[in-house]
């Protein structure tokens, strides 16, 4: 669906892409991730034939976006961190406009704007004026006109921004709704939105991937395995030589606590899923425990790790 080769553009005084290279297949859900200055905003205006390269390749659905940039335009669906709408208008007013600008013919115009209407589920406004909207409505719209002439290519920048954590839930189920009709191109900051939407990541830094896989692959290959917490009521010594002797164990770091009670965090090995054993373990020494749980890295840690030297 989307081929992107050796991909460079440079500025005057700064190179913003340096060959940079990736592939999306039909379905996908896509994040787009990088510090300030990796190049995400650079590379999402070239694919959306908005800002040509200095040198390389790009294809969308076949189309080159230099040689063909009509062709290309008319199979993506493009919305802007700052979604731009004619506040005055009625949505559904606003929406029609917008399709007979994108080419949608009059037969298929009424059956593309209630599927836009249904999907971004703006049936009880559709005949109030954009400006009463809340800021939720105002990017549902803004979703809407990106899918009203069903494009194969939706490229998202930062879609839910601004939104309050009800909003940014309805935006998560409605682009995970989108997959099967739509690729879909997801640049955002809010990094546990990345994860929990996007079925692979693309890490960008410098103008080139850093690295690219699902969030789970991710996770488990830069971050390792995850970390035990319990607090059991136990023998210090005796503790720690019983975890160490435990299988995927990495280290152990315990502290004493008030009435004999210890809290221990367990670092897993990679692969590692230690609860059974640890509980199975505690059971057998007929120790008391109140608190046993693992947390794995999530992607914020992946993407800290991949881009600490940015910040330093």
């Amino acid at each position: 669906m989307v081929v992107v080769k050796n991909l460079v553009k440079e500025y005057p005084a700064v190179k913003a892409l340096r060959g940079l290279s990736f592939t999306v297949e039909r379905g996908e859900i896509v994040g787009l991730l990088g510090p300030n200055g990796a190049g995400k905003s650079t590379a999402m205006r070239i694919l959306t034939a908005y800002l040509p390269p200095t040198s390389g390749e790009v294809q969308i659905a076949g189309y080159c976006v230099v040689r063909d940039s009509l062709e290309v335009r008319r199979r993506i669906g493009y919305m802007p961190e700052q979604v731009p709408l004619y506040k005055e208008m009625r949505v559904e007013e606003f929406l029609e406009f917008r399709a007979r600008l994108k080419g949608v013919s009059p037969r298929k115009l009424r059956a593309r704007l209630d599927y836009a209407v249904a999907v971004c589920q703006l049936g009880d406004v559709r005949r109030r004026i954009i400006g009463t909207l809340s800021k939720g409505y105002q990017q549902r719209v803004g979703l809407a006109d990106a899918i009203v002439h069903d494009p194969e290519l939706l490229i998202l920048d930062e879609p839910t921004i601004g939104l309050d954590p009800a909003q940014v839930r309805h935006f998560r189920d409605t682009i995970r709704s989108l997959s099967p009709r739509h690729t879909v191109i997801l640049s955002s900051h809010i990094l546990s939105e990345v994860e929990a939407v996007c079925t692979r990541v693309l890490i960008l830094r410098k103008g080139k991937i850093e690295a690219s896989g699902t969030p789970q692959n991710l996770k488990s290959a830069v971050a390792g395995g995850g970390t035990l917490f319990l607090e059991v009521k136990a023998p210090m010594e005796e503790l720690r030589v019983a975890l160490r002797e435990v299988v995927g164990v990495e280290d152990i770091v315990a502290i004493e606590l008030e009435d004999g009670w210890i809290s221990a965090t367990v670092a897993e090995q990679q692969g590692f899923d230690l609860r059974e054993r640890v509980a199975s373990l505690l059971w057998e020494k007929r120790w008391l425990f109140r608190e046993l749980h693992r947390k794995q890295a999530s992607l914020e840690d992946v993407f800290l790790e991949m881009t600490h030297e940015d910040r330093t």
